[in-house]
């Protein structure tokens, strides 16, 4: 059976790395869409590089070129480059989704985050789910996955539990299931070949607020403590960000933000625990001399 070749864009962020991985485990032809040459340090055993920018449609021509397959984890939820989630989130990916309309992609993945259909209101998927109302009318075949929160999303609690001391908006008690990037870039795969349309992915472990906390500081040997803000807090900083600062800058936030106020559980995959992550990332980082002298002594 003929290899499929595959395109990636959103290559160098954390899914994308691991979904070349998967790929290749799995045998395909893949081309990564870096921004500069240098990034190909990156990747081991890639089959093509294309350097170009999502932003600038120009740089894409042949991007999808013999492509049968084209995955984009293209978004700025990281990234401080000066873009709006409207220069990126949807006409980067539009960009993209014209080459492949132009050279006769057979099937096209975008990755958005849960919820997105149901909170349009957030200027993070007003610009997501823009493009997904492009990428179903395109006549490509299509899968639109809106995965939970990322392990390393999950950082954010392992930073603040550091300290030795993690805050909370409310009582704590909504709950979640984050994925680890491996875990989600397999379903990424299985999902395409098995035609879903469009699916809501999350990871095996569903936890409260509370006990993600409480895991962070078990990672860093400290004791459980958990200090609960008043949900006013939460809402007055919505309305101060929203107020005085622009999308570029409070984009972001705002979706943390109104996450942290509902329940995010979507169905279930993968085997990797959160606790696992946390402990190897503690591993990873260079232990402050006193947090070492602390927990010897306590």
């Amino acid at each position: 059976m003929e290899t499929k070749k595959v395109l990636v864009a959103g290559a160098t962020g954390y899914l994308g790395q691991y979904l070349v991985k998967e790929l290749k485990k799995r045998n395909y032809w893949v081309r990564v869409l870096i921004r500069k040459p240098a990034q190909k340090v990156k990747f081991e055993n890639v089959d093509d590089y294309f350097v170009g920018q999502i932003t600038q449609p120009e740089t894409l021509q042949g991007v999808t070129q013999n492509i049968d397959w084209a995955f984009s984890t293209v978004g700025i939820t990281r990234q401080k480059d000066g873009f709006t989630y409207m220069d990126v989130d949807y006409q980067g990916n539009a960009n993209l989704l014209k080459e492949a309309q132009k050279t006769g992609v057979a099937s096209f993945q975008y990755i958005s985050a849960i919820h997105g259909d149901k909170l349009r209101h957030l200027k993070i998927f007003e610009a997501k789910e823009k493009f997904v109302d492009e990428l179903k009318a395109s006549g490509i075949n299509y899968c639109v996955l809106r995965p939970n929160g990322f392990f390393s999303d999950m950082a954010d609690f392992l930073q603040m539990a550091k300290a030795g001391r993690v805050y909370l908006f409310g009582n704590g008690d909504y709950k979640l299931n984050p994925i680890d990037g491996e875990d989600l870039a397999k379903v990424c795969v299985d999902k395409l070949l098995s035609g879903e349309k469009e699916a809501s992915i999350g990871g095996p472990d569903v936890l409260s607020q509370n006990e993600i906390a409480a895991l962070a500081l078990k990672a860093w040997n400290q004791p459980e403590k958990i200090t609960h803000l008043p949900d006013w807090t939460r809402k007055f900083t919505l309305w101060v960000l929203r107020t005085f600062t622009s999308p570029k800058t409070y984009g972001t936030i705002e979706f943390f933000l109104s996450a942290m106020a509902s329940d995010n559980i979507a169905p279930q995959y993968g085997n990797k625990s959160l606790q696992d992550f946390f402990n190897s990332e503690v591993k990873n980082q260079k232990i402050p001399y006193w947090l070492l002298f602390k927990s010897m002594n306590s």
